[in-house]
């Protein structure tokens, strides 16, 4: 098991950051995720250096500036009352994100190459989809899927799976470079369980010799470190529904989500 893979709450957390996972910590080439939590009137000025950000709200809203542009993010009370609007920061930038009420807030990243402009993403326009049926349902908001929003190389969606369902089943990867088959891209969960005392479990297993290997109670400020391999299924306790903020990107020259089932879970998402 490589345990390595498994990022407990607090264990990365690094200035005003609760969590802090960068390329260089993941031993990749371009993901990246850091948890923000801003007090009332708190603040918080990064520079972008060479990765685009998409800056989500998980619980309560803020002001982002950037670019001599001012986003206002209404946010939301929490990751399971909704989808949220958000605000995408470009690579050679500087931002500041101001939060009257205070709030925790998402830097989804990846290092990249094109600058885009600085923009705002509209609650609304955020494509939902139920993937699944029965126990294996879970609800995906394709907020910056590679159809949804313009990104250079980021990837980002978050899933609700209801408590006691299976989610990301079956089993794929995205490991390999296959055209029109398969994406190489790397990619980070981030976890919150709705409840108190709540888990989940994620279980990536090895697509290679020496691949990734790993199952991991889960809870919330949690996080899952996929390399390579086939990654699923995440369980959610019943009782308690799971989030999940998926964050991906890779080195193809076309920004695309392709996966590859399990040879011995045929099933598909029906």
């Amino acid at each position: 098991m490589n345990n390595d893979l498994y990022v407990p709450n607090g264990a990365s957390a690094q200035g005003d950051y609760a969590l802090h996972i960068d390329p260089k910590s993941a031993g990749w080439g371009y993901s990246a995720l850091r948890i923000v939590e801003l007090g009332p009137d708190g603040t918080h000025t990064f520079e972008t250096g060479d990765t685009e950000w998409i800056v989500l709200p998980l619980e309560g809203g803020c002001t982002v500036q950037t670019e001599g542009k001012q986003f206002q993010l209404l946010g939301r009370e929490s990751v399971f009352a909704g989808v949220t609007d958000f605000a995408y920061v470009p690579r050679d930038a500087q931002a500041t994100i101001a939060s009257g009420a205070g709030g925790r807030f998402a830097l989804a990243g990846a290092k990249c190459e094109r600058r885009l402009p600085a923009r705002y993403g509209p609650a609304p326009e955020v494509p939902l989809e139920a993937r699944g049926s029965g126990n294996r349902l879970r609800h995906v908001r394709n907020f910056a899927s590679a159809d949804a929003f313009d990104c250079d190389k980021l990837i980002a969606v978050e899933v609700i799976t209801p408590g006691g369902n299976w989610s990301s089943y079956p089993p794929h990867k995205h490991d390999e470079h296959r055209p029109g088959e398969e994406a190489e891209l790397e990619e980070i969960y981030y976890f919150e369980i709705d409840g108190p005392h709540g888990i989940g479990y994620q279980r990536v297993s090895p697509s290679r010799e020496g691949g990734a290997d790993i199952l991991a109670e889960v809870r919330s400020g949690d996080a899952v470190l996929v390399p390579d391999g086939w990654h699923g299924p995440s369980i959610a306790q019943p009782g308690h529904d799971m989030y999940y903020l998926n964050v991906m990107a890779g080195p193809g020259a076309t920004r695309e989500w392709r996966i590859c089932f399990h040879p011995d879970h045929t099933e598909g998402y029906r």
